[in-house]
């Protein structure tokens, strides 16, 4: 699941929720204050459950399909369908604070399970700001009107922990369904279209999440934007619904095994990106397509290290926090 220079004019942000969420760039120190105290409060129950609904082990069918296309010269591509299993764990909950932790485990050549620390979604209630992209590269924290009242964000992070998108939404609870539905954001490519090389260079997206009998369903609405001739343009829209079924048929001891062994790694690498995050209201790290971020094969190989016994986790950690520095500063240093 995981993965240009952008057009400020025409862009369909979540700004553009502002409306509904009271999502805005632009807030008075006052409701900043306001807001601020708000995410103290106490999450509703209802919707933390729904949340920690999603924890748990599941089959998952990823489905992607490509639908109307807005460009004459351009040709929706076929339907991709893939899955796996995949493990959900609760990484930290603070009542208004919800982590999880999504773990691949796919059977390798030797049949032997092969562990993959997959995608990361962090809930906040009532957030004082949302980190969204801004596309080549960047990312900026955006205050949060205090009109959001009542909705939480919704932060999803690459397999190397660092960013990916966010966004604000409410949670409903009535005619049988929970479910969260967010504003429209940018997004950057996953690796699904981002190695294909396509003529787009971003999604603008709106997601929805919703409880099933049978565990959980991840909706996506998304624009295919990229520039021709100076403006930005929708290409293709593009539906995706990726199912999670409960499920324990598995090697689900190989993930937390993974996880007992590298936990306290990825949570000095979640640190590391906070800090540089903190520091600059945002962040600018190379894309790769590959990887989703230039820091992804380092950090995740440090963990592959970790977890077969080659390098200490102080080790690993140190080294770690270097490569997020690095890769941060560089691209800082260029204007991605």
């Amino acid at each position: 699941m995981t993965l240009h220079d952008t057009l400020k004019t025409g862009r369909r942000s979540f700004l553009t929720g502002a409306a509904l969420l009271g999502v805005t760039a632009h807030l008075p120190p006052a409701a900043r204050a306001a807001e601020t105290t708000a995410t103290s409060s106490t999450a509703p129950e209802q919707d933390r459950k729904a949340i920690l609904a999603m924890a748990g082990t599941f089959k998952v069918t990823f489905d992607f399909r490509e639908t109307t296309a807005f460009l004459a010269d351009y040709k929706p591509i076929a339907p991709k369908v893939s899955g796996g299993e995949e493990v959900v764990r609760v990484v930290e909950d603070t009542g208004s604070i919800i982590r999880l932790q999504h773990i691949l485990v796919v059977d390798g050549d030797d049949g032997l399970p092969v562990v993959v620390k997959h995608w990361r979604q962090d809930w906040v209630y009532q957030p004082a700001t949302v980190l969204t992209y801004q596309g080549t590269g960047r990312w900026s924290l955006t205050p949060v009107d205090a009109a959001a009242k009542g909705a939480w964000s919704q932060t999803v992070w690459q397999t190397d922990d660092s960013p990916r998108y966010g966004g604000v939404g409410r949670w409903r609870h009535d005619a049988g369904v929970s479910r969260w539905t967010g504003d429209e954001t940018w997004r950057p490519l996953a690796r699904r279209d981002a190695t294909r090389h396509p003529p787009y260079d971003r999604y603008s997206g709106t997601n929805r999440h919703a409880l099933t009998p049978a565990g959980w369903v991840h909706e996506q609405d998304n624009a295919k934007l990229g520039v021709r001739d100076g403006a930005l343009v929708t290409f293709v829209h593009e539906t995706v619904v990726n199912t999670y079924v409960r499920f324990s048929d598995f090697p689900v001891a190989a993930a937390d095994d993974y996880w007992a062994k590298t936990s306290t790694y990825w949570a000095a690498v979640r640190a590391a990106w906070d800090q540089a995050i903190a520091r600059h209201q945002g962040v600018s790290v190379t894309e790769e397509a590959n990887n989703g971020s230039v820091t992804g094969k380092a950090l995740m190989g440090l963990a592959d290290t970790i977890a077969k016994g080659g390098k200490s986790t102080p080790d690993a950690i140190a080294e770690a926090r270097r490569v997020v520095a690095d890769a941060t500063r560089s691209a800082a240093k260029s204007g991605a």
